[in-house]
């Protein structure tokens, strides 16, 4: 059964191997840290660069030339997207 998610609580309990952990302890004791400060600031590494591929677009030159053309002289619209706008309900 999942369990509920709580959100007002600052703790974070993980389960893991005990190789895993040994694995964990190791680096810790390599990079002179806590278990604590270690996985937080590694774990937010990873989340912060999961958010900068799911959020970011990279264009090629070529393409961000392209972008730029069609902003400055877009397309005369097709019968499809000119009657799908005649459909759009009026704003006030």
């Amino acid at each position: 059964m999942p369990r509920a998610i709580v959100e007002d609580n600052s703790r974070l309990a993980l389960r893991v191997r005990a190789d895993d952990k040994a694995t964990l302890m190791h680096a810790v004791a390599l990079e002179h840290t806590d278990m604590t400060d270690f996985v937080l600031r590694h774990a937010l590494d990873a989340a912060r660069k999961v958010i900068e591929r799911a959020e970011r677009l990279t264009l090629s030159e070529r393409d961000s030339l392209r972008v730029l053309e069609v902003l400055e002289n877009p397309p005369r619209p097709t019968a499809k997207l000119a009657a799908a706008a005649r459909r759009m309900p009026k704003r006030a």
